[in-house]
C-alpha cells in the first residue's frame, strides 16, 4: 500500500539524495538497528534462550525473503552457532578459573 502523494515522494527523494552516501548508509544502519531493538523488545519476557531469541529475530526480519527449506537450514545454523558459542564461553571461564588456581 502506498498512500503518499507523488509530490511528497519526489520531495522526500530529493531531500534524501542531498545527503552524502555516508549519511544515507548511517541512516539505513540506524534504522536496521532500531528495528532489531524493537523486535528484541517484543520478544523479551517470553523465556527464550539467546539461541531462540536469535532465531526469532531472524524470522521476523527475513521470513519473507527465503523459501521454507532455506529458512530451516539457516535456523539450524543459527542454533548451532549459539550452541558452539555457549560451549566456548564455558571453556573460557573454566580456563580462566584454572589459571587463577595455578
Amino acid at each position: 500500500m502506498n498512500d503518499t502523494p507523488k509530490a511528497i515522494q519526489a520531495l522526500f527523494h530529493q531531500l534524501l539524495m542531498q545527503r552524502s552516501g555516508e549519511e544515507r548508509l548511517i541512516m539505513g544502519c540506524e534504522m536496521f538497528s532500531t528495528s532489531r531493538a524493537l523486535i528484541r523488545s517484543s520478544l523479551e519476557g517470553k523465556g527464550l534462550s539467546e539461541s531462540e531469541m536469535a532465531v526469532q529475530i531472524f524470522l521476523r526480519t527475513y521470513r519473507n525473503d527465503f523459501p521454507p527449506e532455506v529458512l530451516e537450514k539457516i535456523m539450524e545454523r543459527v542454533r548451532a552457532y549459539w550452541k558452539n558459542r555457549q560451549a566456548n564461553v564455558a571453556w573460557m571461564k573454566r580456563s580462566a578459573t584454572q589459571k587463577k588456581v595455578i
